[in-house]
């Protein structure tokens, strides 16, 4: 791919979530590629990304977009449209919102790292936008924005020369809102980093954003009712709302360091997973610590964690459903180093890997067609 003028489009830059840790890993690949991106915030993420040609949209000078930056959601379409990549042979998009929507040039090769198709327009549509949540305005304002949304991210799927998805899940969501294929290649997760520690702590974890579809307000109400210390790292719209529900054995740690996280998930006696998650990095980041996960028998979750080896799953979406694992929890013991083996088949190494070779694999057979 020597020959090959590679540009790289990314949603936005405000974290460091799983997004962020594969736009890590392209960036690694691609060393003199530019990253366009709708917006960022600096000193966000790492210095090797931090230092890079970052090329942002209109949007990142309008007013209250550090904090208020969802509201502008209709417009990001028009936005990644105006990324004048016309010059650049192959463009890959890191997308869960609209970078798979950039017009490239005709015979560009456009490759698209999917983390899931629009959330909110799609399958969590009632998660974000439940009638009971919305006022008499949004509910006669919201509906055909997101219907408006939704006609245009079918349609810029097809500008996708190839697909690859985080996990089966979100292969199957890409095959049902766009009709399209995808290849499965599971995101990285840095096994060096997380390891395991020598204590053992008295709480369970959650490390997530405070969003409605990640389900946090069902851990809330098991924890309220078991008792038991439940540590929350995140931040996120629902703050405010979570925190009013939460008993006193409920504490929320906002966003915290890698360093701090690491000493949480290490001294953990379990990763609580309440949600339906598009794959679920975070469960591999405690399995690498040696931590078994208890999650929701749905979704990315259903790929990463081994029943009764490396955790849990309860059935359904309800507290009762939850609180039976939590007990049937305490009658099991899981062994760390068996847990952590699993967390290193999707080590960063093997991640960088995979997805070169598929790059390359790509690229000969764009050459050869062109």
């Amino acid at each position: 791919m020597e020959e090959a003028k590679v540009a790289l489009v990314h949603d936005w830059l405000t974290g460091q979530r799983g997004g962020e840790k594969v736009l890590e890993v392209f960036a690694e690949i691609f060393p003199d590629a530019p990253i366009f991106t709708l917006f960022h915030f600096p000193e966000s993420q790492i210095p090797e990304i931090e230092k890079r040609r970052i090329i942002t949209s209109f949007l990142r000078k309008w007013p209250f977009l550090k904090k208020r930056y969802r509201f502008y959601l209709p417009l990001f379409p028009l936005a990644v449209e105006l990324f004048d990549l016309q010059d650049y042979d192959l463009v890959i998009s890191s997308s869960h919102c609209v970078a798979k929507g950039a017009i490239t040039h005709p015979d560009s090769l456009h490759i698209c790292y999917v983390h899931s198709p629009m959330r909110y327009a799609w399958n969590q549509y009632f998660s974000y936008f439940s009638p009971k949540k919305l006022s008499f305005f949004s509910r006669l304002v919201i509906p055909s924005i997101i219907q408006g949304l939704r006609v245009w991210d079918e349609s810029s799927s097809h500008r996708v020369t190839h697909f690859v998805a985080n996990s089966k899940t979100v292969a199957r969501r890409i095959e049902k809102y766009y009709r399209r294929l995808a290849d499965v290649i599971h995101p990285p997760v840095d096994t060096q980093f997380f390891k395991p520690g020598k204590k053992s702590g008295d709480y369970f974890l959650i490390v997530s954003a405070l969003v409605p579809y990640k389900r946090i307000d069902l851990a809330i109400e098991a924890f309220n009712r078991k008792g038991e210390t439940l540590k929350i790292v995140g931040q996120g719209p629902d703050y405010k709302k979570l925190k009013r529900m939460a008993g006193s054995n409920i504490e929320f740690l906002g966003a915290l360091d890698v360093y701090d996280l690491l000493r949480l998930y290490q001294k953990a006696k379990a990763l609580i997973l309440p949600g339906e998650e598009d794959f679920g990095i975070t469960s591999l980041e405690s399995q690498a610590c040696g931590v078994p996960v208890i999650a929701y028998g749905r979704g990315g979750a259903t790929e990463t964690v081994i029943p009764e080896q490396t955790g849990m799953f309860f059935k359904e979406l309800h507290v009762e459903s939850l609180l039976d694992i939590l007990d049937k929890f305490k009658s099991l013991e899981f062994n760390k180093v068996k847990v952590r083996e699993n967390a290193l088949n999707f080590s960063r190494d093997k991640f960088k890997a995979k997805i070169s070779a598929y790059f390359r694999q790509k690229w000969a057979e764009h050459k050869t067609k062109s």
